[in-house]
């Protein structure tokens, strides 16, 4: 294997990704549209997804109090100190955006595309959250910039997901892919590792249902338990075991392994604001995580689709 392929990774990231379709540096701009979700508002459930923050996932996006404009220029100007020149992706990340009148996220969405250097959206929603009205509305943006949607999928199983109350069963997330990748629009797929009552072949298989499907990205998340979160109580009656920082990069080189090389890694590891975090607690250390992963990849001659030859 050329590890040049994708730079000096022995994945596809996000950034390499990014580099060649684009020739220069692209920045993602987490914003904060001012959305709800169905899962939280009583149309499917009031109780959100168990892990999910009272941000809805969007704990590091800018602030709803201000618009998209104010968001995006402020979050641009702080990445301005570090970084001199690049575009951008303008990210909505919190709660789920695609949930809301078309002429509303018609107007969020193009108050974002107008701002100076924007060359695509990002856009994290519900699988059942996706009207022909919001999936036309999609491809015609998709047909100007690049577009892509990303869907929390998390498992594969319906039991967990019931368990988790995701709220949607595993045919509405298959129905979902095939209308967006009908329009031709990148999806990039949110998994989580750590759910209550999976085990290590459990979230493996998470992994190989999707290395099997048509998409183009994909999330790697790692169970934080979050104060205030419903996943507490969950906590408190034992039913949760926190991974082992050894367990989880395992779990993450074997995935990677398991994917085709052209589907784009967009995460390893996720993040938690520090005051919230109940644990794992190793989980804060980002850097150490990541540079531990590539270095087993390493070790381990391992690649992004090893496992698929």
């Amino acid at each position: 294997m050329d590890n040049k392929l994708w730079g000096n990774k022995r994945y596809l990231s996000l950034n390499h990704f990014l580099r060649e379709k684009f020739g220069e540096k692209i920045f993602k701009i987490s914003l904060d549209a001012g959305f709800s979700c169905p899962n939280r508002d009583g149309k499917i459930s009031k109780g959100g997804c168990l892990f999910c923050s009272e941000r809805g996932s969007g704990d590091f996006a800018g602030d709803r109090n201000f618009s998209i404009e104010n968001q995006f220029v402020d979050i641009k100007n702080m990445m301005a100190n570090k970084w001199k020149s690049g575009k951008y992706i303008a990210y909505f990340q919190a709660y789920t955006n695609t949930y809301a009148p078309i002429d509303i996220l018609k107007e969020k969405y193009n108050e974002a595309l107008k701002q100076k250097d924007v060359v695509g959206l990002a856009i994290a929603t519900r699988p059942d959250c996706l009207s022909e009205e919001v999936l036309d509305l999609l491809e015609e943006i998709n047909k100007k910039v690049y577009v892509w949607i990303e869907l929390g999928f998390q498992t594969v199983s319906d039991e967990t997901a019931k368990l988790i109350n995701r709220g949607y069963t595993l045919d509405v997330f298959e129905k979902a892919l095939e209308d967006l990748r009908k329009r031709n629009i990148d999806v990039v797929v949110h998994t989580i590792f750590g759910l209550p009552k999976e085990n290590k072949e459990d979230m493996l298989n998470t992994i190989r249902y999707l290395a099997d499907k048509d998409i183009q990205g994909i999330k790697f998340h790692l169970l934080h338990l979050m104060k205030d979160t419903p996943m507490v109580k969950l906590y408190e009656k034992g039913m949760i075991e926190f991974l082992s920082k050894e367990d989880y990069i395992d779990l993450i080189c074997q995935s990677i392994c398991m994917l085709p090389q052209n589907v784009v890694v967009h995460r390893l590891t996720g993040d938690s604001p520090r005051e919230l975090l109940i644990g794992p607690m190793w989980s804060l250390k980002k850097w150490e995580i990541l540079n531990e992963i590539d270095k087993t990849m390493e070790d381990n001659n391992y690649y992004q689709g090893k496992f698929k030859e």
